[in-house]
């Protein structure tokens, strides 16, 4: 049994020697890459194989052979020409500034430099690159390679910082616009990171860099097929729900075949336990943030609907969350359809792990109380278990009014409608269950729906300083008979909650029960 690469970015470290570890073979796809472009770029979220994939290509370029033996660009790559490469990688350490990016910068000239074997004399980082990769195509006799890992982090390091972000970004096209000025001494240029900045802001210079983000073509260059999983891994996969794990890690969707991250496979495999691995990497606090500063409706992420235009135009002074949260990994793409002459993307969570890992995370923002949050999940869930509809009640009505006055007087999430709704979504997806949002039916939409434990549960709610007609929320599900759509799928258990501003919790709560095969609400 081979070793899991967890962590291995190196693609000489898989590949090396020794060879005992699994590798899902990508080559094809820099073969392709190399045939049909010169300036390219990529945007993939973290963790999903990047550094990998520029690392192979560093290792083609250089023409080491030996680790490509049996793979499918061993033999279809020149082997003769050998191209002087520079690896730009900015994903060690944070960057806190423009000087410390020019440090930064600075080193990393000079590593390249040094492995390259030739000296640079020019003091002005922008004129040091030119010169850097001026030297190597006068002494290799052959055009120079440029790989950019994470091109954008030392922005997104201070995307909360906006003055100093963009600082950076403007450093950052300045060094970025060397590439151009250099086309004739350039052989194939890659650049890859998570965020898809505006060409304006960042690129203008490279009018001419080719997005592949989202080309059919190059779906699944990174991360790895359902048929690739199950054929590399079979000897791991004993005994494993293959099911299970592709709700809980499958879904990334780039206009292709979906894709798993490789980082929740690899830790899956190793421990064949089913766990945030990928979410608990890193934290999305800053789209959380704006989640809540820019009072948006949490339900709402399981129906996005995006221009192609909005996914691409993405700066430090435009940052719509859609985009972001689609960048970043949070939201995949579910269906691509037409908007009048515009091109339009349906997107969603892309899996189980995200899906239940945001909700918790977001809920421990609106809440403003983790600690209860948590005791108050343990309560749901056998609530449920026991069909205790009243106890549902209890628990909502007990979280909000735990909730500490001062956290209101901070926040004005509190005061938009899809609070409270966004709150009840977030408490039942976060432990997992089949949440619906407007739920369709042939007379209208049920605000969510819950299923579990073989019984349907349909809740409509209201902010009484918004609708102040007495009709009930209840009386909403009852007069256009929303369960019919459910009638034979289990027990139907019909939920109105009324909330108020005012008093900051809920103000009427009112249920029934409908048999399975019932036409009407029992008695």
């Amino acid at each position: 049994m081979k070793t899991l690469p967890i962590g291995i970015q190196y693609f000489g470290n898989i590949r090396g020697r020794a060879n005992d570890y699994y590798y899902i073979d990508k080559t094809d796809h820099i073969v392709d890459l190399v045939r049909h472009g010169k300036f390219l770029f990529l945007s993939r979220p973290r963790r999903f194989g990047k550094s990998l994939l520029l690392s192979t290509m560093e290792e083609a370029f250089l023409g080491n052979r030996e680790l490509f033996r049996g793979l499918y660009l061993e033999d279809h790559w020149d082997w003769d020409t050998r191209h002087p490469v520079i690896h730009i990688s900015f994903g060690a350490g944070v960057i806190r500034d423009v000087a410390d990016l020019g440090e930064r910068f600075g080193f990393i000239l000079k590593e390249n430099a040094r492995s390259g074997g030739v000296t640079l004399t020019e003091s002005n980082r922008r004129e040091r690159f030119f010169e850097l990769i001026t030297a190597l195509f006068r002494k290799s006799g052959q055009q120079v390679v440029i790989l950019v890992d994470e091109y954008d982090k030392p922005i997104l390091d201070n995307i909360d910082k906006p003055t100093v972000a963009t600082d950076i970004r403007d450093e950052l096209k300045n060094i970025y616009s060397v590439i151009k000025d250099a086309d004739r001494y350039l052989k194939f240029v890659f650049i890859t990171g998570v965020s898809k900045f505006s060409k304006v802001s960042l690129f203008s210079g490279l009018n001419n860099l080719q997005d592949i983000t989202l080309h059919e073509r190059y779906a699944t260059i990174c991360g790895y097929t359902h048929e690739e999983m199950v054929t590399t891994f079979a000897e791991r996969l004993s005994g494993v729900d293959l099911d299970a794990v592709r709700r809980w890690y499958n879904g990334y969707n780039f206009l292709g075949e979906p894709v798993y991250n490789p980082f929740d496979i690899l830790l899956y495999l190793d421990t064949k336990e089913f766990r945030s691995y990928w979410f608990e990497t890193g934290s999305p606090s800053f789209l959380i943030k704006l989640i809540e500063e820019r009072h948006y409706p949490v339900p709402n992420l399981e129906k996005v609907l995006s221009s192609e235009q909005m996914l691409g135009a993405f700066d430090v002074d435009r940052i719509d969350i859609e985009p972001l949260l689609f960048q970043t990994g949070y939201l995949t793409i579910r269906s691509r359809e037409s908007i009048g002459s515009k091109i339009g993307y349906r997107m969603a969570f892309p899996n189980l792990e995200v899906k239940l890992s945001l909700t918790d995370a977001i809920l421990d923002r609106l809440s403003g109380a983790p600690a209860v949050k948590e005791n108050n999940q343990y309560r749901l869930y056998h609530c449920l278990e026991d069909a205790d509809i009243d106890g549902l009640r209890d628990i909502f009505h007990a979280f909000f009014a735990s909730i500490p006055n001062e956290w209101y007087a901070s926040s004005r999430v509190a005061a938009y409608e899809a609070f409270y709704a966004s709150v009840f979504y977030c408490y039942f997806t976060a432990i997992g269950l089949d949440v619906r949002v407007e739920d369709s039916t042939n007379v209208g939409r049920i605000d969510m729906t819950v299923i579990y434990g073989g019984r349907v549960y349909l809740f409509e709610f209201k902010v009484v300083e918004l609708d102040p007609s007495p009709r009930k929320a209840i009386e909403q599900i009852r007069s256009r008979r929303y369960w019919e759509k459910y009638v034979g799928k289990g027990e139907i258990v019909l939920v109105g909650v009324e909330f108020s501003k005012t008093t900051r919790n809920i103000v009427g709560y009112d249920w029934e029960r409908i048999d399975s095969g019932a036409a009407a609400p029992l008695p």
